[in-house]
């Protein structure tokens, strides 16, 4: 297969949400006719509700200033599939992903026409063979994986992470993962096995209480949490300076915008600190290694996350943490008048998102992003708080009718686009191709 037939192929597979066979026995199973790639170098898996791809951005930031050669696998992707594995920091190339899924394909296809398996394995499940067979053949030193759904059935896990990492629980994909904070948090430590390594983000209570009794039950090893009385300093970008009390750390900026980044950071230096004590390369933190460290927290990136281009500020916010953090984010560096492009997935908390951004926003509009699980813009009419004002609302059918619409309504002010990342995917694309 081409470049063109391979996403043509795995997208077949259907929505990566709604085909999602939870379970590990198929991705375990391709694993091993592929050669057990997974077994070719040190692994980090991270799971939780929120913070998951900014850990792994500043993981991979400070290994890639450190010299480690590392592997980075993330989900969704914003505008291309290849975006989702990334090798010594760049995205792998469309040739080279379209080879590696040829394999992952005859394979796949070899064992369900055998009956070693029920099923060929989903989109994701095969996405997933792919980069972890990228990293092998590249020969990375460090994976870093960000887990798709949950933790407990997801492809990621069967890669079996040397070392577990659990950022902040929130409540999400209820319907997947259970109505609790205890039940959801229970699904995500199932990462945690006997011989890992645990790093825990800050948690709400009823979650640390879960976790901590999952790496006890299994006798996993747990990082003690060092988390500093940290100095914050706000930038005019939205960006902050943190300065900490550790002495081999520097005061240090973080390339990744808001206040809720230095959670984020925290837990990526508990991660170094593990890698440090547990890994088979050097990250000895001596000086040099100390610049490497805060290079790489200011280097670290992460599209469509507060990023600003122009005057669109693009982020994902498609759950009610993401929504809050946002918030938080507008109340503290945006004062000019506010347009909302909104766009959210049907099995989201829409009317408690809108809650948190409509009240920021001049003007409001309500789009579809191109997926299956999109919610129809003119149900969102009712979800959004108080007593609307009809005439500033707009629906589109399009995001690129949105952000059309939204250039007409805000002449001087800023173009916030939120609520999904399939939005702020296409709103990306859209933007860097015509330049808006």
């Amino acid at each position: 297969m081409n470049f063109a037939e391979a996403e043509k192929y795995l997208y077949s597979l259907g929505n990566e949400v709604e085909t999602m066979k939870l379970g590990l026995e198929n991705i375990g199973c391709l694993l091993h006719a592929l050669g057990g790639p997974h077994t070719k170098y040190f692994k980090v898996q991270v799971a939780g509700t929120n913070g998951k791809g900014s850990v792994c951005a500043f993981i991979d930031s400070i290994c890639l200033e450190a010299g480690i050669r590392t592997g980075l696998y993330t989900s969704p992707h914003l505008v291309s599939i290849t975006e989702r594995v990334r090798i010594a920091g760049v995205d792998i190339g469309e040739s080279e992903f379209a080879r590696l899924a040829t394999d992952v394909r005859a394979v796949s296809e070899d064992l369900a026409a055998q009956g070693v398996l029920e099923r060929v394995p989903t989109f994701f499940e095969q996405v997933t063979a792919i980069a972890l067979l990228a990293f092998a053949e590249a020969g990375v030193e460090l994976a870093i994986l960000e887990t798709g759904l949950g933790g407990r059935f997801d492809a990621t896990t069967a890669a079996n992470a040397e070392i577990a990492v659990i950022t902040r629980i929130d409540l999400d994909h209820q319907e997947y993962l259970g109505d609790t904070i205890e039940q959801i948090a229970a699904e995500k430590a199932a990462i945690i096995r006997e011989d890992s390594h645990v790093v825990i983000g800050r948690q709400p209570e009823q979650a640390l209480k879960v976790i901590r009794e999952r790496a006890f039950r299994v006798e996993a090893w747990v990082s003690s949490d060092l988390y500093d009385p940290w100095t914050v300093v706000p930038n005019e970008d939205g960006t902050v300076r943190i300065d900490t009390t550790r002495l081999i750390y520097p005061s240090v900026e973080l390339g990744l915008r808001g206040r809720h980044q230095i959670e984020n950071a925290e837990t990526a230096l508990n991660v170094i600190q593990a890698l440090k004590y547990d890994s088979p390369f050097d990250l000895s933190f001596d000086i040099e290694e100390t610049d490497a460290f805060a290079a790489g927290l200011a280097n670290a990136r992460h599209p469509g996350r507060l990023e600003w281009i122009g005057r669109f500020l693009l982020d994902g916010a498609h759950n009610i943490s993401g929504a809050r953090a946002l918030r938080e984010y507008l109340d503290e560096f945006v004062t000019a008048p506010i347009t909302l492009v909104f766009g959210a997935m049907r099995d989201k908390p829409v009317r408690e998102m809108l809650a948190l951004l409509a009240p920021k926003a001049e003007s409001i509009i309500l789009t579809r992003p191109d997926n299956s699980r999109a919610l129809e813009p003119q149900l969102m009419v009712d979800l959004l708080p108080g007593p609307a004002e009809r005439e500033s609302i707009r629906l589109t059918d399009t995001v690129e009718e949105a952000l059309e619409c939204a250039l007409r309504r805000s002449e001087a002010g800023k173009i916030l686009v939120a609520g999904s990342l399939y939005l702020v995917g296409k709103a990306r694309q859209l933007l860097k191709q015509n330049e808006m």
